[in-house]
Parts: structure tokens; C-alpha cells; sequence
């Protein structure tokens, strides 16, 4: 029975283990997708700005 007992709450330990590992996961996922979007809409806004702010001369 202290077995049973001592299986069980390693058991548990290891569920919450993996489960903070993989909302770690996650959360590491969408910070990581909100930055790349972040830096992806500054490159197009420096990209736009660098574009209209050429003159040419002809």
C-alpha cells in the first residue's frame, strides 16, 4: 500500500510537471509569434517609409 501511495503521488508530481512544460511551451510559442509579427510590420513600415521617401531624378 505505501507503494501504491508513493507511486501515486510521483504520478502527480510528473502531470504537473508536464503540464507547466508545456505551457511553457505555449506561452514561449506566442510571444515568439507576436515578435516576428512585430518586427515583420516594423520592416514593412521602414520598407514603405524608405520607398516613398526616395525621390528620383529624371
Amino acid at each position: 500500500m505505501a507503494f501504491l501511495a508513493s507511486f501515486l503521488q510521483y504520478l502527480i508530481i510528473f502531470i504537473i510537471l508536464v503540464a507547466v512544460a508545456i505551457l511553457g511551451v505555449l506561452v514561449g510559442r506566442a510571444l515568439r509569434k507576436r515578435k516576428d509579427a512585430k518586427e515583420a510590420a516594423a520592416a514593412t513600415v521602414a520598407e514603405t517609409t524608405s520607398v516613398e521617401g526616395e525621390t528620383t531624378n529624371e
